[in-house]
């Protein structure tokens, strides 16, 4: 599978140095030539790094995040795969498709509709990604277009896929749809038809289970996430995830197929503790509909996530990385994991925070025990956390996050490990581009930090 989200701290050769545009005197020459070969190679695959040390100052970090964006989209056009099928009206409902890599799933292709509704706002579209249920596809495929005309959220574009398959086991949050919907993710950000704070996943059904696990997953590329007619066990989608994004779950409180009125209402707990222990931080709307069953009224949910914009620089951020088909995420926010602690074999639970220039990080090993069990489900669970004492990470750092025209220290694990003057450098935005391909999220400094000393 194409990484887009691992790099190694190797030397990347690159040819050519010019300067920023719009650069001052102070700053030393930026490479930007070349950069098209380095996020080729990134997008097959490779696991290098962009090593080419080039100090910029302070005031040219808007001009050099511009010019690393642009040099991404020019190198993401000219890549050799399938684009997006051009945005139209939703009504003309558009089709491409996308063949997934045969070493993830043979004979899998991803059909879907792309369009719009209403007229496109200076930011771009807010953009949906619905994910239909577990029945027929080729009908629940046509109930999520019309869904979507119905919808009162425009002006917004939808992306609407088919499921490639169907089987007994086979589900929307397996690597062959991840490949997928990291596609969608860096095409749809660099397109310039999207506004990148206001991308939402939602579903029903088997769409809401797919949902709710994307969204705790995906949680630093999303405004919200809501998932309906569904419940999720919250091993298999952590609420501490979806610190910073709306979060919406709507399920019948007669829905008592595998237990998913039960796990929702376990769902709804969690989420107003967290809310209740950081006011402002966990935005949700969590609800067992009254008297209904499987069945209920769809129509609420795009609406109140169309409210809410994303936090693309949280002050505090909470990421359990949990394996999900068994691959874990290697960046989350402005955190990008250079080696798993325990080599991924376990979970990890960061905590960040960063107040007056102090960033503050904990990382901690999660172990899980079941408490409840009932026809086969894992329906609850306590935690048990342990000190992280192996692994290297990156902590991406940017004007929005800190002043960094001052000392900027960082603590972890109790322990100061970082005291001084970051240098802006053009190779941070470079890295952090080519691994989260997010135009929010170019930054121009990072501390490196070894979990094990």
């Amino acid at each position: 599978m194409k990484s887009l989200f691992r790099f190694a701290v190797t030397v990347a050769t690159i040819g050519l140095v010019v300067a920023c545009s719009k650069h001052d005197t102070k700053s030393e020459p930026v490479p930007t030539d070349g950069l098209t070969s380095f996020f080729h190679s990134r997008l097959d695959g490779s696991s290098a790094a962009y090593d080419v040390d080039s100090l910029i100052t302070l005031s040219d970090i808007e001009s050099c995040r511009n010019d690393v964006w642009q040099s991404w989209r020019l190198a993401l056009r000219s890549y050799d795969e399938t684009a997006l099928v051009e945005l139209g009206p939703l009504e003309e409902r558009r089709v491409g498709s996308w063949t997934l890599p045969a070493s993830l799933e043979p004979s899998a292709v991803m059909r879907y509709v792309y369009g719009s509704k209403g007229a496109r706002s200076a930011n771009g579209y807010p953009l949906f990604v619905y994910c239909h249920g577990s029945g027929a596809p080729d009908t629940e495929w046509s109930t999520g277009q019309t869904l979507a005309l119905q919808f009162k959220d425009g002006p917004s574009a939808y992306f609407i896929p088919r499921i490639p398959n169907t089987g007994a086991y086979y589900r929307w949050w397996q690597r062959s749809k991840q490949y997928a919907w990291e596609k969608l993710l860096r095409l749809a950000l660099a397109s310039g038809d999207i506004d990148p704070d206001r991308i939402y996943l939602f579903g029903i059904s088997e769409g809401g289970y797919g949902t709710q696990r994307l969204a705790s997953f995906y949680a630093d590329y999303l405004a919200g996430a809501g998932p309906m007619a569904g419940g999720e066990p919250l091993k298999n989608a952590p609420a501490e995830n979806c610190r910073n994004i709306a979060f919406s779950l709507r399920t019948g409180a007669l829905d008592g197929g595998f237990y998913r009125n039960v796990l929702t209402g376990y769902t709804q707990e969690r989420f107003d503790e967290l809310e209740s222990l950081n006011p402002g931080a966990f935005v949700h709307n969590v609800e067992l509909v009254p008297d209904m069953g499987h069945g209920i009224d769809y129509d609420k949910t795009t609406p109140w996530l169309r409210q809410y914009a994303r936090n693309h620089h949280p002050k505090n951020v909470d990421w359990e990385n949990f394996e999900m088909d068994g691959r874990m995420r290697d960046g989350f926010y402005n955190i990008y994991v250079l080696s798993h602690p325990d080599g991924g074999r376990s979970r990890t639970y960061y905590r960040m925070s960063v107040a007056d220039n102090a960033v503050t990080l904990t990382a901690e090993r999660v172990a899980y025990t079941t408490t409840e069990v009932r026809d086969g489900i894992e329906m609850a669970f306590s935690r048990t956390y342990t000190p992280v004492t192996d692994g290297k990470l990156l902590i991406y750092l940017g004007p929005e996050l800190v002043d960094l025209s001052r000392e900027v220290t960082l603590t972890v694990n109790g322990r100061q490990v970082f005291k001084g003057i970051l240098s802006a450098n053009h190779k941070h935005m470079v890295n952090s581009c080519a691994a989260f391909f997010d135009p929010d999220r170019i930054y121009p400094a990072a501390i490196e930090v070894d979990l094990s000393k």
